[in-house]
């Protein structure tokens, strides 16, 4: 089991930037790869970006590649979302996801892929 707790959301102009943290616990939260989803107002949920165990492998949605860097760290069990450049279209509740992943340097990308997932926190970027 993982459990994961998302901070950081608000309300921030466009062009604004924001920071989000992602706290895992739990029993195997050393074997997760770990990832960022966003859903707007009547929207499915989607992809922002996936991290490998390691740390060492990452991949973005297209919509926010140059924009959004994630980063984790391994002895404190957090992943950080850093949003800069943000749009309104960026409006959205962001969740951290993880899965246990034997594979180090695998970057999971789909909703499929992960079985564990935070509450959300919302972001907010106005125009």
């Amino acid at each position: 089991q993982v459990q994961l707790v998302e901070s950081g959301g608000g309300l921030v102009q466009a062009g604004g930037s924001l920071r989000l943290s992602c706290a895992a616990s739990g029993r195997t939260v050393n074997s997760v790869a770990m990832g960022w989803f966003r859903q707007a107002p009547g929207k499915e949920r989607e992809f922002v970006v996936g991290i490998s165990r390691s740390g060492t492998s990452t991949y973005y949605a297209d919509s926010v590649k140059g924009r959004f860097t994630i980063s984790r760290d391994n002895a404190e069990n957090t992943v950080d979302l850093q949003m800069s450049s943000l749009k309104p279209e960026d409006t959205a509740v962001y969740y951290c996801a993880a899965d246990v992943t034997y594979q180090i340097f695998r970057v999971l990308t789909t909703i499929h892929d992960y079985d564990y997932w935070g509450q959300g926190t919302q972001v907010t970027v106005s125009s």
